[in-house]
């Protein structure tokens, strides 16, 4: 006789804001894997003007987003879960398909930092190993040619990996640590410039792309920006796990959101008047390391450098520990296989955590190009934002009796039609502007990033059909008329204690 297995861990609710806060230091180390490019591509004013517009969504977007998280604080897997809730009465699909969207779009920060992080450690100390890539390995998987780089890659996913099955405490204290030390490069790249004289008003200027407008490479740009500028939301992830859900969650988003908008702002500024726009072949990793050497001496290079990695080792942790959640939440409301509903004697996601390093590695092995990584992961994330933020919109109108212990006011409820199409046009430039996208980051590839990026979101269709169908025993459908207006008793009560009112929203 078969029985029926019971998930019966929790999640502990043993995180501060300021927890949260720390686990979303990784947005700065997402910049640091960026501004090269856009420094090389559109100038320091490019830079400037456009990282500042992404942060600024991101940061108003995160306002919004307190809302939904709270709405559910019993639900892990962030604004994923949100665009389910919203969408599930309408057309079921875009539940698996937010969700695996968000999930790949935090998964392959891994693969990507750890393929920087081993060319970074490869160029400063080992210089005459094999570099790998598209350069002379130790072996060759076809596509990709394995050096000490991808070696150190791999090293370090299924590092950062062991660091979260152990519990969230031993992955908050490597944030602790890497978060303070990327206070370091920080300052020296926004302030020493200046002090030092360094910074130098004739490097602050706006570069053109030769053969397009600026309105589109402006689009092109704003969609890639998004896999950085909104990755605050990751404290939304982590809603189920603070001590004071409303206050906790509200307070980790938009405290992290300001912070990193003032970072990315005032880095390309600061760091651009010291190097101008540099070559694309530089971009993602000499290019930090000579703009150290030229503001510290070559006598802080190496420390420079060690601070650096340490702040991009906090973006592949906090990585895995939110595609992780992602994972187990959508298991957990029925949209993956079963499996993955699953949390270890810590009291974390494992199985997920599990799965995401077996991908990264998969794509370190498989896959050369940083950008074409970033770039078909990016297809499905901002999706999940247009999902999350027509999802919003949609609660407020299925269910204007569900309890908010935050009420965003009207204004939010506008701006948030404007930001899902705003999100909706960068998705549409992205997808249709596929040369752009890799001459943007000096790198030429063809068609299969955008066929990795539909074919991740085809396959979250296809493990929803098989849940459904296999594990669940229930017909396909794509419209859930059953979908609550109210929460279920057990969530009201703990809405109740999160300081919502029991009557009204």
């Amino acid at each position: 006789m078969a029985e029926a297995v019971i998930e019966e861990r929790q999640l502990l609710k043993t995180l501060h804001w300021y927890d949260g806060f720390v686990i979303a230091l990784c947005n700065p180390g997402f910049l640091i894997g960026s501004l090269g490019f856009t420094l090389g591509s559109v100038g320091v004013i490019g830079s400037l003007v456009l990282w500042g517009i992404s942060a600024t969504l991101g940061l108003m977007q995160n306002w919004i987003y307190s809302e939904s998280a709270t709405m559910f604080p019993d639900k892990p897997g962030g604004i994923a879960l949100y665009a389910y809730e919203g969408w599930r009465r309408y057309f079921s699909l875009f539940g698996p398909i937010a969700a695996f969207g968000y999930w790949i779009g935090w998964s392959v920060v891994l693969s990507i930092f750890g393929n920087l992080i081993g060319g970074l450690i490869t160029a400063e100390w080992f210089p005459n190993a094999k570099f790998g890539g598209t350069s002379p390995g130790y072996f060759s998987t076809g596509p990709v040619n394995i050096g000490l780089p991808q070696l150190i890659g791999i090293g370090l996913v299924v590092l950062v990996w062991l660091f979260n099955i152990f519990g969230v405490r031993p992955s908050l204290l490597l944030g602790y640590v890497t978060g303070a030390l990327l206070m370091i490069p920080l300052a020296v790249f926004i302030v020493v410039p200046y002090l030092s004289g360094d910074w130098h008003s004739s490097n602050v200027h706006y570069t053109a792309v030769p053969g397009y407008n600026g309105f589109t490479v402006a689009m092109v740009w704003l969609f890639i920006m998004c896999w950085s500028a909104y990755g605050i939301e990751v404290c939304a992830s982590f809603a189920p796990e603070y001590h004071d859900t409303k206050r906790d969650t509200a307070l980790a988003l938009r405290t992290a959101a300001s912070f990193s908008l003032l970072v990315y702002v005032l880095l390309p500024l600061g760091l651009g008047g010291v190097t101008g726009a540099p070559d694309a072949s530089i971009a993602y990793g000499p290019f930090y390391v000579e703009a150290f050497k030229n503001i510290v001496g070559s006598g802080f290079g190496s420390v420079a450098l060690v601070l650096l990695i340490a702040s991009l080792i906090l973006s592949m942790n906090s990585a895995t520990a939110d595609g992780g959640r992602a994972l187990y939440g959508i298991a957990r409301d029925g949209m993956t296989v079963k499996q993955l509903y699953h949390l270890n004697r810590f009291h974390v996601p494992a199985r997920a955590m599990t799965v995401d390093m077996v991908v990264n590695v998969g794509l370190l092995l498989f896959v050369a190009n940083n950008l074409a990584i970033l770039y078909m992961s990016n297809i499905g994330y901002v999706f999940c934002h247009v999902l999350a933020l027509s999802a919003f919109l949609l609660l407020r109108k299925d269910r204007p009796n569900w309890p908010r212990p935050i009420k965003v006011g009207p204004v939010w409820v506008v701006l948030a039609g404007v930001f899902f199409a705003a999100n909706l046009l960068f998705v549409i430039f992205g997808v249709t502007q596929q040369s752009l996208a890799a001459l943007l980051g000096g790198y030429k590839f063809g068609g299969y990033p955008f066929y990795l990026g539909i074919g991740v979101l085809v396959l979250s269709v296809l493990l929803y059909f098989y849940r459904r169908v296999v594990q669940d025993k229930q017909p396909i459908t794509f419209r859930d008329a059953d979908a609550p207006t109210t929460p279920t008793a057990e969530q009201l009560a703990l809405l109740q204690a999160e300081g919502a009112s029991p009557a009204t929203p």
